[in-house]
């Protein structure tokens, strides 16, 4: 009977497995659901827009928790999926931001 329940459980952790169940928590503390947050592999044709601070909060973005939105064909990182929501909300705003912190990296300003 011990045996029976095993191979359950093993089915039942491969079956999670397999199917790409992720469970992570993000910078802000908190799971975004259907976030639009997708990674770079998936977007071959957009072009990474290099932002190391999240244009959002001002944050430096750790490279392992990051999320990332495409928007006309760039690839915008932040430190977290709810920042994607305030981006959609007025992208301009934050595009000039990571405009001028590219700038500033390059040594323009």
């Amino acid at each position: 009977m011990k045996t029976i329940y095993l191979v359950i459980l093993g089915l039942a952790v491969f079956t999670l497995v397999s199917s790409g169940a992720v469970f992570s928590m993000s910078c802000c503390a908190h799971a975004s659901e259907g976030s639009d947050s997708q990674t770079a592999q998936e977007k071959s044709t957009a072009v990474d827009a290099g932002n190391k601070i999240c244009p959002v909060t001002g944050e430096k973005i750790d490279e392992a928790s990051k999320a990332t939105y495409e928007f006309e064909g760039k690839i915008y990182n932040f430190c977290c999926a709810m920042c994607i929501d305030e981006f959609k909300k007025e992208p301009q705003k934050y595009i000039d931001k990571v405009d001028e912190e590219l700038q500033v990296d390059k040594g323009v300003k």
